[in-house]
């Protein structure tokens, strides 16, 4: 799967839960909370395959 079907299956994860948040069918404080609790569950989707900052070395 590529970075970009990833970003779009995360993307609609959240549109789902808030989608669901309008109808009550999750409650409303779950719903406020859900985008940045996928995000700390799936960081690879938004961090890319490397999970470290790669910093240039500037002097050797």
């Amino acid at each position: 799967m590529t970075q970009t079907h990833k970003a779009i299956l995360l993307a609609a994860t959240m549109f789902g839960i808030a989608f669901l948040a309008v109808f009550d069918i999750v409650p409303e404080e779950f719903a406020q909370w859900a985008p940045l609790a996928i995000l700390a569950i799936f960081p690879k989707v938004w961090l890319g395959q490397s999970s470290r900052c790669s910093l240039t070395r500037s002097a050797k």
